[in-house]
């Protein structure tokens, strides 16, 4: 090992020597400052060309007139799913006071046939619990994709008329900070463009 060390000290030393005694070789620093000028020039001009833009985009989905109409069917439907789910609930509490009344007057076989259709009932409760959770989930997402979808299309078409190469979602604080020298606030004119 110490072999191997004292060869590749042996020629690190001997490059380092011919490139001092080489005349035609620039330094790094030489070297850098002769190309340093070239990309001082282009540079510039590529940072003022780089500007992003941001908006709120909740913001402007909230205030679309078409989200007032699918956040009204939303609710609608989410009331007929709570009265349905309180209807369900109400007839399983029925028929299990039912049951802990007459237990001691049912015989065996239909003690144990009523214990069955409760834990049937019950399951089925919570299935449907559960698919209307994902039914809700799943209907919302249909109804604000046309939504997403044209806020998206104006979203593009602001940054492209004002030749921004990126346009930043400032919700939830996902950017804590944006360059104001750099960046354009999209939110009014989306907004205004999505009321039109």
């Amino acid at each position: 090992m110490k072999r191997i060390a004292v060869i590749v000290f042996t020629l690190f030393v001997g490059v380092v020597g011919y490139a001092q005694n080489d005349t035609d070789t620039l330094t790094v620093s030489e070297t850098l400052n002769n190309v340093q000028p070239s990309v001082n020039n282009v540079q510039p001009s590529v940072v003022n060309e780089i500007i992003i833009g941001y908006l709120s985009y909740d913001s402007a989905l909230v205030a679309m007139p078409e989200y007032a109409i699918v956040m009204k069917k939303m609710a609608d439907t989410r009331t007929a799913y709570n009265e349905e789910m309180k209807r369900v609930e109400n007839e399983f509490n029925t028929k299990y006071e039912e049951f802990l009344e007459n237990r001691k007057d049912y015989p065996r076989t239909i003690l144990l046939k009523r214990q069955t259709e409760l834990q049937e009932l019950l399951e089925r409760n919570i299935a449907f619990k559960n698919e209307g959770r994902n039914d809700l989930r799943n209907q919302e997402k249909e109804l604000m994709a046309p939504l997403r979808a044209r806020l998206n299309e104006v979203v593009a078409e602001v940054a492209r008329e004002q030749g921004l190469i990126i346009v930043v979602n400032t919700d939830a604080d996902a950017c804590p900070f944006i360059e104001p020298q750099m960046s354009v606030d999209l939110t009014e004119e989306v907004i205004r463009r999505l009321m039109e």
